[in-house]
């Protein structure tokens, strides 16, 4: 997760100092996701809207398959079946592990839903949540939740093709994601888990109890859940921002679970909000491509024109000192 981080500093910088940046463009920054500023059920439920807006049945029977996974993983054969139905190699399976997996994959799906092929996290198609409701939808598997999920999960697992089978104990990090933990465990306290009777995931409640002792179990580690609003901007961020800054553009777009905690209104006529409702996390700084829609190209035009402008501004200033 260090792209959301970076996002985040680009603000922080600006702010804390003026006089070495002229100015930030912070995309898909969720600034505002800390310390009970949004609730902890926002993240998630973004990831919700993503896949029921493609889809009323691919949103049932992801919802219905936690309990399904459950049942059968508990039964005698039951994990030997769920081997077989995922493709999960042979040196482990567990349900918690299984859930862990398929959970990743949606997350991240919702992620990096961008309207052209990627390669950000894992080789996917343009549309991945379409792809994977599809692949949910698809008349060939009948009933078969299992056989649903795993079409899904192939997405974004096995898009490439090349994967033989899963391997759900595999501790490598071939994003560089690990050092998230780390944030995760001292700055970052984001409560982003929750989930309500809607959501696509288990009901369940943000509980920063659970951090404490994940983060003394791994680390040895004790969160600052304050650090971050008392060092930087906090609590009334709108009102603080327009007394002391300037020059920020805070891109979201409303596909992203992070967009939850951005800044998704002008603050001031420099302090800049621009939101896509198709867009997905970081969209506005991939690499362009002949295939990207209009409304990807305009938002990229408007933040080359505002930077622009910037800089003219800051060389304006100069030559008139």
């Amino acid at each position: 997760m260090a792209m959301i981080w970076n996002a985040v500093l680009a603000a922080w910088f600006r702010l804390k100092y003026p006089h070495v940046a002229i100015g930030a463009l912070a995309s898909s920054a969720p600034i505002l996701n800390f310390e009970n500023m949004v609730s902890p059920y926002t993240f998630n439920a973004i990831v919700t809207k993503d896949f029921r807006s493609e889809s009323e049945n691919c949103y049932k029977v992801i919802k219905g398959s936690w309990l399904k996974i459950e049942e059968k993983a508990s039964q005698h054969g039951g994990l030997k079946q769920l081997r077989k139905s995922f493709r999960i190699c042979k040196n482990y399976i567990s349900g918690n592990a299984l859930h862990g997996w398929l959970y990743t994959a949606y997350i991240y799906a919702a992620m990096t839903d961008y309207p052209t092929p990627s390669n950000f996290l894992s080789p996917l198609p343009a549309h991945p949540v379409k792809q994977m409701c599809k692949a949910i939808d698809d008349p060939t598997t009948g009933n078969d939740t299992f056989a649903k999920l795993y079409g899904a999960a192939n997405i974004y697992y096995n898009y490439s093709g090349s994967a033989t089978c899963f391997d759900l104990d595999d501790d490598s990090d071939p994003h560089g994601l690990g050092e998230w933990s780390w944030q995760a465990c001292t700055e970052m306290i984001m409560p982003t888990s929750g989930n309500n009777k809607e959501s696509i995931f288990p009901a369940s409640e943000w509980n920063y109890t659970n951090r404490v002792n994940f983060c003394k179990y791994v680390f040895d580690a004790q969160p600052r859940p304050n650090w971050i609003t008392t060092h930087f901007v906090g609590h009334n961020i709108e009102r603080a921002l327009k007394r002391f800054g300037s020059n920020i553009i805070f891109f979201n777009g409303l596909r992203d679970p992070w967009s939850g905690g951005g800044v998704l209104k002008n603050v001031s006529k420099t302090i800049i909000a621009i939101v896509a409702e198709e867009g997905a996390h970081h969209v506005d700084l991939r690499f362009s491509t002949s295939e990207d829609p209009k409304w990807l190209q305009d938002v990229r035009k408007t933040e080359a024109n505002i930077i622009a402008n910037w800089i003219s501004q800051y060389y304006h200033d100069l030559a008139h000192l």
